[in-house]
Order: structure tokens, then sequence, then C-alpha cells
């Protein structure tokens, strides 16, 4: 009995078994390429800061880092994608290969600053998708006690885009308290965790970034393709 004859309804063509051999050993040698967002537009906006903070322990560690500023960029579907700032968003989610997400908790949940930076990024652009097999990182800063809910939707909303969302996260509870005259963050335990996060962060970047492709590619998708070319042949014999 061949090894396929007990699941009758798998595409032994498209079913491919993953082995070591698969993955590339000459993985990337340039700094990893990390964007970094955040959700609020106030003038002192404590998740830029986390945001900038986390720049300079990224770049400390060797990554290149950008931070995208959502100021000016239009509601969804507010303006078409040809916006200035619209495609500065694209470019840049297209450019990097690790992002970092943080977002102000307000009325529990993401603000719609950090909503709409994602909301104008499709799983798609035509044959690209943007953020596909690229790792992310998610963090909250909290006007008040410890939460966690942005996180938790921040993590749903990377696995929706087809993100590798790292295991470890930050959540910054009281974050005015957190930070000096300067707007530089003062050590504490908090600040630790958001070093634990971006070396974690750097380590699966460096992991997967040569190996994306072959991470997120999917048995579903191989079917569909390969029922897509067969339709075409068929099309073309009639």
């Amino acid at each position: 009995m061949s090894e396929h004859d007990d699941l009758p309804n798998v595409n032994t063509d498209a079913l491919h078994v993953p082995v070591v051999a698969n993955f590339t050993a000459n993985l990337p040698t340039h700094p990893p390429k990390i964007l970094l967002l955040y959700g609020s537009l106030r003038e002192r906006s404590f998740s830029r800061l986390v945001v900038e903070e986390s720049a300079r322990i990224l770049e400390v560690m060797g990554a290149e880092v950008r931070i995208y500023d959502p100021s000016g960029l239009p509601l969804p579907d507010d303006a078409d994608e040809s916006h200035p700032k619209v495609q500065e968003l694209r470019d840049l989610m297209a450019w990097s290969e690790g992002q970092v997400w943080c977002s102000p908790e307000r009325h529990g949940t993401m603000t719609g600053i950090m909503k709409a930076q994602i909301d104008w990024v499709p799983l798609s652009i035509g044959a690209v998708r943007p953020t596909q097999g690229k790792t992310l990182a998610v963090m909250q800063v909290c006007g008040g006690s410890q939460s966690f809910n942005v996180v938790n939707q921040m993590r749903q909303l990377g696995r929706w885009m087809r993100m590798i969302t790292i295991p470890n996260q930050s959540s910054v509870a009281r974050a005015f308290l957190e930070f000096d005259d300067n707007d530089r963050m003062k050590p504490s335990g908090y600040y630790n965790r958001i070093v634990d996060v971006l070396e974690e962060l750097m380590k699966f970047t460096l992991l997967t970034r040569g190996n994306a492709d072959y991470l997120v590619d999917r048995y579903s998708e191989r079917v569909e393709s390969a029922e897509a070319l067969m339709k075409r042949v068929n099309q073309r014999d009639i």
C-alpha cells in the first residue's frame, strides 16, 4: 500500500514534507530591517516615546530602523492608495523584515490611529504580500494599571496579516511615570522587558528572514494554484 493510500483527500503532488534540507543555509548578512509603528498623535505620545527608545536599542543591536509617522495618514477609504502617506507606509512595509507595533490603550482597545495604519495595508498588493512572513513584536502603553488588551488584539491582527508574531511582549503601566524630562525612558522592570522583547525580535528575524517564503508556503494555496492551472489548460484545449 502506498504511504498516501490512507489519505484519499490529499493532493499528493501539492503535499510537501518539511525537511531540514529545505531551509537555506545562506541566510542574509545585512542588518535586519525593522519598521516601528506607534498609535498616538499627541504632542507627548508615550507610544511614540517607547518606539523611539526601542529604535535606539535596536540600532545598538545592529538593526537598520525606520519609524513611520502616522500624522497626515487619511482614514481608510477616505482617500485612494496614491495618497503620499499611504504610499510611504506601504513602501516601508515592503522594505521591512521585522516590525514593532506600539499602541496606547483607549477605551479598552488599540487606538483608531494604530488600526488605520494596518488597515491601509492589504494582505496582497498584486502578487506581493507586504506583511507575510515578517516578524512582529507587539507593545502597549497604559495610562493606568497594566493591561494586555491591546497586545492581545495586535497579536490577532498580526496573525491575520500572516506575520510571525514573537512570544514575548511588553505592556507599560502608568507610562507617564516612566519617562524623564528629556523623554528618555527611566531604568525599570518595564524598560528591561522592552529590551527582552527587542532582543527576541532580532533573534527571530535573523533566524527566519532568509526562509520567510518557505515558512509561509501553504498546502491549500498550492492546491488552489494547481487547480487554477489545470482549469486554464482545459480551457485552451476546448
